[in-house]
Parts: structure tokens; sequence; C-alpha cells
């Protein structure tokens, strides 16, 4: 079996695919229990509601920033009993990946590394309010960016369709 020699110009020509963490870091922390002190005095059976986003945006370069953040929010007999939002944000360094696996990358790999962070500060922002710990369920954010993906077709699709129709 003979061996094949791969020069100089070859290697430079392959595009280095190259992914890396650069930064975590705390963007904005939000914490308000506006029903306090009386929500203590009320038995504690919340209704949870937890909103979550995510944003990129290109930094310089091939460094991205992530932001994930999550808005937590406990609701006893229809008053606040407290509102925890958090923006989780992290500096990505990402070459050679381009188009849809770059967007990919972007909207799901980077958030699931973001996630442990924001998860505990949320946890942590709780019981520092004297709350009740929070521990946010893992959160699928493939499946989150497989259904954007999917809306964003049916509408452009649906948008298509109206645009056809108005022109007969």
């Amino acid at each position: 079996m003979a061996e094949e020699e791969v020069t100089g110009t070859e290697q430079a020509q392959a595009p280095q695919q190259q992914f890396v963490m650069q930064r975590v870091y705390l963007r904005d922390l939000s914490f308000e229990s506006p029903a306090a002190p009386e929500v203590f005095r009320q038995e504690w059976k919340p209704k949870m509601n937890v909103d979550l986003n995510t944003k990129s945006n290109l930094v310089s370069g091939n460094d991205y920033e992530v932001v994930l953040t999550i808005t937590v929010t406990a609701t006893v007999d229809e008053k606040t009993a407290f509102l925890i939002e958090v923006h989780q944000a992290g500096i990505f360094l990402i070459q050679g990946i381009e188009g849809d696996d770059l967007r990919r990358i972007l909207a799901t790999v980077c958030p699931n590394m973001l996630f442990p962070y924001v998860r505990e500060t949320i946890d942590s922002i709780a019981v520092k309010g004297t709350f009740p710990a929070l521990m946010l369920a893992p959160v699928n954010f493939d499946a989150l960016f497989q259904q954007a993906v999917q809306q964003a077709q049916a509408k452009a699709a649906e948008a298509g369709g109206e645009e056809s129709e108005s022109k007969h």
C-alpha cells in the first residue's frame, strides 16, 4: 500500500474547521419579587413559566457572540412571586464552517454549552430570594432549531402560495 504525500499547497486549500469557546460571561441579570413579603405567607404551589430565546451575532473576524436568555416567572394565586431573567453569553471562535452548518452550531451547540451556566445562575438567584431551589429541565436545542426551520419553511411556502394566487 503506497502512502500519499500531501503537499503544503493542498493543506492550505483544505478549509480548516475550528470551534472554540473563548469566554462565558453573564451579560444581564434581573430578579424581582413584587409580591414579597406576602408571598412567603402562602402555601408554595407556584405556576412556573419559562421563556427561552437565543440570538447570535458576528463580533469580529470569526468570533461570534451567542446570548441565551431565559426568563422564569413564578406566580401564586395570580400574583408574581418572582421573576428571574438571565442573559448568559459566550464568545465562540468558529472558523471554516458556513451556511446551514454555521446556523445550526450557533442555534444548538453554543446554547447547549451556555445552558448549565444559566441553569446554575437561576437556581442560585431563586435560593438567594429565599425561594425553593429551582432546577430547570434540560432543553433540546436541536429540536427547537428543527422546529424553527420547519416553521420558516412553512411560512415561506405560504407566502409563495399567496404570491402566485395574487398574480392570477
